[in-house]
Parts: C-alpha cells; structure tokens; sequence
C-alpha cells in the first residue's frame, strides 16, 4: 500500500523564524522548525523528516505531495548533477543546503519514492493541513515556545534531526 504524505514548509520573514511539517493524516504527523531558517530549509527538513519517520515501512512506496518547485527538482533533477561536479551548481557556484540536501540523497537510497506538485493554498487538504502546522510551528519560534511537534507515526524511530527548542542553534548551511 502506497504512503502518501503532503510536506510543507513556513518561514517568516525569509530568513526568519521557520516551521516544516508533514502530514499523512489528522493521527500522524510531524512538525518542528528553527529560530532562524529560510522557506526551502523547511520544506526540505519537511521531506527528510518524513523519509526518516517511515523509514520502518521502506519496503512500501511513498508519495511526497509538496507545493516547492525547489523540493521536486532539487531531489528529482538536479541532485544527479551537483553530486557529479561535487555539490557544485552549473555556474561553480556552492549549492545552498547542501548538509540538507546530502541527507535527503542518503534518505531516498533503497526507497521508492514519487513527489508529486501540489498547488500552495489552493484547498488541498493535506497540503493545507502541513502549512498549517508548519506555519504553526513558525509561529511557536517566532513567540519563543517550543512547537507542537505532533504524534509523529507509529512504530517510528526518533529522528536525528528533531527540532531544537528556542534560542537553539540554526539548521545546517543557514547562509
């Protein structure tokens, strides 16, 4: 049986106070976030999380519905080309997100996974309800509480990447 999961992630301000969230449905779902992170740290640390969270169930497909061109292409076109010029963009220049996006690679080995776009805001339900935690756990940075992290999934490792509580250190390759 096919997982299908919406990943989201929120910034305010860009960088600013950041959430990421996935969501599978109303009993599983995850969301942390940081003080200070960027949109597309979000919405990359929303997929790794995910991947990580159903790493138990490997042997079934997973379905990313995500609302980031950035997300898609990042792990669907352009990974293959930056890891061949070492993490490097066609002009020379470094890729941004790099730790993030090295452990996405790693995550996605042995798995079988389809990211599929979804429209931001346009009333998809599960789309919705990631942005809505994610931008929730935002919120919770921005006002100096710690998010609602969620109930995760059953049978579930921890993941190594669970959020920091406020005033912690930002994600990986911020700037």
């Amino acid at each position: 049986m096919t997982i299908t999961a919406a990943a989201d992630g929120s910034a305010l301000g860009n960088p600013g106070p950041a959430g990421w969230a996935w969501v599978i449905d109303d009993a599983q779902w995850r969301a942390g976030g940081w003080p200070r992170a960027t949109n597309n740290q979000g919405e990359l640390m929303a997929v790794l999380d995910l991947l990580h969270a159903t790493a138990h169930r490997a042997d079934e497909p997973l379905t990313v519905l995500c609302d980031s061109q950035y997300v898609i292409n990042s792990v669907t076109q352009w990974m293959p080309g930056w890891k061949r010029r070492g993490w490097r963009k066609a002009d020379g220049k470094p890729v941004l997100n790099r730790e993030l996006l090295e452990a996405l690679d790693e995550a996605l080995q042995h798995r079988q996974v389809r990211f599929e776009w979804v429209k931001g805001h346009a009333g998809h339900p599960l789309n919705e309800a990631a942005d809505l935690r994610a931008r929730g756990a935002a919120e919770a940075f921005q006002a100096g509480r710690a998010p609602n992290q969620g109930p995760g999934i059953a049978g579930a490792a921890d993941s190594p990447e669970l959020s920091p509580q406020p005033g912690a250190a930002a994600p990986p390759t911020l700037f």
